[in-house]
């Protein structure tokens, strides 16, 4: 995966909460295979009408807002089931982080073991944020080395779990962040050998 340390980006407000996964990736479009890509079907109900044509007024159809790597949403971002495409449909759409004031758990996990930031700010921020990128689209930082969002002239602040943040500095997911402790398990191991030998598995027969 693409590590992630300090990222400026377009930032496109979706002034809407509780956007769940079957929201990002309708069920019907899980038949695609990542090689396809999940991108072009991100949002897709709420991005275009019923005869395929996108609707105008959605705010990652605007013009203003094409090449997108942020979204700025509302509470309750990913929530639903634990489909990990919901999250395929935002990497593939471009987008490496999405900032709001809370997420799905499943889908924060989902999102992080696949390189994509979730960026938890306090309410008051986010709907700030919305407002302001509404009203003059612009870029933004996203520093996860300091842990913080520049926009407009403002620092904000964010936490995030330390091992989370590793993986993303990285570009690590869960193998790659067992592998990075294989010096100390094999020197756990060789130890356990020496004070346990019986417990060794038989390699004969």
């Amino acid at each position: 995966m693409k590590p992630f340390t300090r990222v400026t980006a377009l930032a496109c407000p979706l002034p809407i909460a509780n956007i769940d996964t079957d929201q990002l990736i309708p069920a019907r479009f899980m038949r695609r295979t990542r090689k396809e890509g999940y991108g072009p079907v991100l949002l897709h109900d709420l991005r275009f009408e019923a005869d395929g044509s996108p609707k105008p007024d959605f705010p990652l159809n605007r013009p203003e807002h094409a090449g997108a790597g942020f979204i700025v949403a509302r509470r309750n971002f990913g929530s639903g089931s634990s489909r990990e495409a919901a999250v395929y449909a935002l990497a593939d759409y471009g987008i490496r982080a999405v900032i709001a004031p809370s997420f799905g758990d499943i889908f924060a996990q989902n999102a992080v073991n696949n390189g994509l930031l979730p960026v938890r700010l306090p309410e008051d921020a986010v709907e700030n944020l919305i407002l302001n990128l509404s009203a003059q689209p612009a870029p933004i930082t996203v520093d996860l080395e300091n842990t913080r969002v520049e926009a407009g002239g403002l620092t904000l602040p964010f936490v995030i779990d330390p091992v989370w943040r590793t993986k993303l500095l990285n570009g690590w997911d869960d193998l790659d962040l067992t592998l990075s402790h294989a010096a100390e398990i094999r020197a756990f191991m060789e130890r356990d050998a020496r004070a346990r030998p019986w417990m060794a598995p038989s390699r004969t027969g």
